[in-house]
């Protein structure tokens, strides 16, 4: 009699560090704990993020920040120290499993399916994980814990900060059916946008989309999109990802042909290409512009520097100048994207450039 054996409920777990940056610098002053934090640069032209709470939001210039929230004090970020504190957090991680995919210096997914300890509950394995977390270094994280990648990122969200909750099989699909698809990992505001425009604003409404409209309208994320609307995220946790390029596109609800438009948009690709390089202490040489017309035909062109690029505003300068190359665009631009590649763990900051700065805490 031949016996079938079915595959265990994977065990996964996403950790994200609370306010990690803002949170160090706390840490090492005390003087920082109170007033509003932001990490970034305060020049004019500096970007920092984010607390909806004082209508400041991510990407937003400094002044404007500081115009937004008097009292708003700004430190510069210390890279240096968070890689050595997400050090000491991922050496805990490996304490209980092998699989961990870094997604961020503060941010992981771990498959504790079966962990180095032999705990056989994975909300204990947060716990304990967390309680670790906050005794070596004195930081908070909070965790979710789920059967797939997708939901562990929701059900990290749900108990923030310093806590965690579980979204169990039989929950998750019903969950993900009353959630606002904007709130989804992976459906940034432009695509969300989208969406509603094809009555898509629930997990619900997505659902009730064939892949076949999905792949039509949103290109390869139609079938990742499809299984997430049923709870379903097959994506394992891939330690020690070797990340070839770092790049941003955006499709546009309306077509557009004028290259003051295009700039604007570009800018907004680059800079959320660059918050990810800066996150992750890396930078690159080769800055590549992709223009996808109305009748999906494309182009791309690309420029490669002597050395790493600095920061943000010269790639911006990389971005436009190779925009303008294509420009009369031949038909209509229904999607631009920006690239940076060659890419290495020595980003050349210029100390003097103002930085992204990535936490924001009252």
């Amino acid at each position: 009699m031949n016996l079938m054996v079915s595959a265990p409920v994977r065990k996964i777990l996403h950790v994200d560090m609370d306010a990690f940056y803002a949170s160090v610098e706390q840490r090492d002053n005390p003087e920082l704990r109170g007033p509003p934090l932001a990490v970034g640069g305060s020049a004019a032209r500096g970007v920092v993020s984010a607390a909806r709470k004082f209508g400041v939001h991510s990407a937003m210039p400094s002044v404007t920040a500081a115009r937004k929230c008097p009292g708003l004090i700004f430190v510069s970020p210390r890279f240096d120290v968070y890689k050595a504190v997400s050090q000491q957090i991922r050496e805990i991680f490996a304490e209980y499993t092998p699989l961990i995919e870094p997604l961020s210096l503060d941010e992981a997914n771990l498959d504790v399916t079966e962990d180095l300890k032999g705990m056989e509950i994975a909300t204990e394995i947060a716990l304990e994980i967390r309680a670790k977390i906050k005794q070596v270094t004195g930081l908070n994280a909070s965790a979710g814990i789920s059967y797939n990648k997708f939901l562990a990122k929701m059900a990290s969200d749900l108990n923030k900060p310093n806590g965690q909750a579980v979204i169990t099989r039989p929950k998750g699909p019903a969950l993900v059916e009353a959630l606002p698809v904007k709130k989804f990992h992976g459906v940034g505001p432009a695509t969300a946008e989208r969406m509603k425009k094809h009555g898509i604003e629930t997990g619900a409404d997505l659902k009730s989309k064939s892949l076949e409209f999905l792949t039509e309208h949103f290109g390869k994320s139609g079938p990742y999109c499809n299984g997430i609307a049923r709870g379903i995220d097959d994506r394992l946790v891939r330690p020690d990802r070797i990340r070839k390029s770092v790049g941003a596109e955006d499709t546009f609800a309306e077509d557009i042909d004028d290259l003051d438009r295009a700039r604007a948009e570009s800018r907004a690709l680059t800079e959320k290409v660059w918050r990810f390089c800066a996150t992750h202490g890396i930078s690159g040489k080769t800055v590549t512009v992709k223009v996808k017309y109305s009748d999906f035909t494309q182009v791309t062109r690309s420029r490669t520097a002597a050395r790493s690029y600095r920061g943000v505003f010269d790639i911006l300068d990389a971005a436009e100048t190779l925009l303008a190359t294509v420009h009369p665009f031949k038909l209509p631009v229904r999607l631009l994207g920006v690239t940076l590649s060659s890419l290495s763990n020595d980003s050349g900051r210029d100390e003097e450039q103002p930085q992204f700065g990535f936490d924001f805490v009252r």
